[in-house]
């Protein structure tokens, strides 16, 4: 396993984040999510990211329990705010921030988290506002650093005017893959300008470049393109898309990797990358996914993935 900086942080994480949506505390059950947790510290993989929101507080009860016998700095710990709690618990304002974060180091066990995330901008309360209530957060030593998921490059550049007096962002959570590369316009640009680091989501396409979805066949059973996801896959599931992906096995074949691997091993070639999140509901998994960290890939061979997707990217 290889190790990044969090942006200007000073935070070391592992290039291989567990991320806990929709798995711990709600799709997997507690011991096979204590069993991923176990193997990705065999693995190397000391940053973990979760939210609130995830199963409204479920995810952070497990990851508190599952936690609490490790030495506190042993591990990177993640969580966010934005989505609603309740019916009137919501947004980014001064209540809600200063609420949800003590919220969730209760939940979580733990006086402090690494990382603390906006999930989403909040076009509801003043940027000012929120701006000074996560510096509050990192000034009380309940957070060590602040970021955020899903910003567009003017709510970035307005954030950023702002510090200082407030505390400045250090890491970005974007939508990020050899399918979806939306981010490379604008938004990794002034974080790299900025010394703010990507963690990405998303990095298979929500598991299409894997290349477990085939043209032409029926979708496997069991998988997300079955589930409650389907509708958000739909673009992905496209035959043109799963006819690109496939040209992509002979290339992972040649990396001596799979194509899982292969997808992860690219966007950590990417400018502005520290680490890209992989879910898991066995151990196995997790090992499949770390073993992407520090991979040696010919550059030309990760153009060469890139360009067979160029015609059937979804942006």
């Amino acid at each position: 396993m290889q190790y990044r900086q969090l942006g200007d942080s000073g935070i070391d994480v592992s290039e291989i984040c567990l991320g806990s949506w929709l798995t711990y505390g709600v799709g997997v059950d507690d011991s096979a999510g204590r069993e991923c947790l176990d193997a990705a510290f065999d693995a190397g993989i000391n940053f973990i990211d979760t939210a609130n929101v995830y199963g409204r507080g479920a995810a952070e009860s497990f990851l508190g329990e599952a936690l609490k016998g490790r030495a506190r700095d042993s591990y990177v710990l993640a969580t966010k705010v934005f989505f609603p709690m309740s019916d009137s618990d919501k947004g980014l304002s001064r209540g809600q921030i200063a609420k949800q974060i003590d919220a969730s180091l209760t939940r979580l066990q733990t006086d402090y988290v690494d990382l603390y995330q906006c999930h989403r901008y909040d076009a509801d309360t003043p940027l000012e506002e929120t701006m000074a209530a996560l510096s509050d957060v990192v000034r009380s030593g309940k957070a060590r650093a602040i970021g955020f998921s899903e910003w567009s490059p003017e709510n970035i550049e307005a954030a950023l005017a702002l510090c200082p007096p407030n505390v400045k962002f250090v890491s970005s959570q974007p939508q990020y893959s050899l399918l979806y590369r939306r981010p490379e316009a604008k938004v990794i640009p002034i974080c790299i300008a900025n010394g703010i680091g990507q963690i990405v989501w998303s990095p298979l396409a929500m598991g299409v470049l894997s290349g477990k979805y085939l043209p032409g066949a029926p979708r496997p059973e069991g998988s997300r393109a079955n589930g409650e996801d389907q509708h958000f896959m739909e673009r992905y599931l496209a035959e043109p898309v799963l006819e690109a992906v496939q040209k992509l096995r002979p290339l992972a074949d040649r990396a001596g990797c799979n194509m899982a691997q292969l997808a992860v091993a690219w966007l950590l070639a990417q400018p502005g990358m520290t680490s890209v999140i992989v879910g898991a509901s066995r151990a196995s998994q997790v090992h499949d996914n770390a073993a992407a960290s520090g991979l040696s890939i010919d550059p030309a061979l990760l153009a060469e993935a890139a360009a067979i997707l160029e015609g059937v990217r979804v942006s």
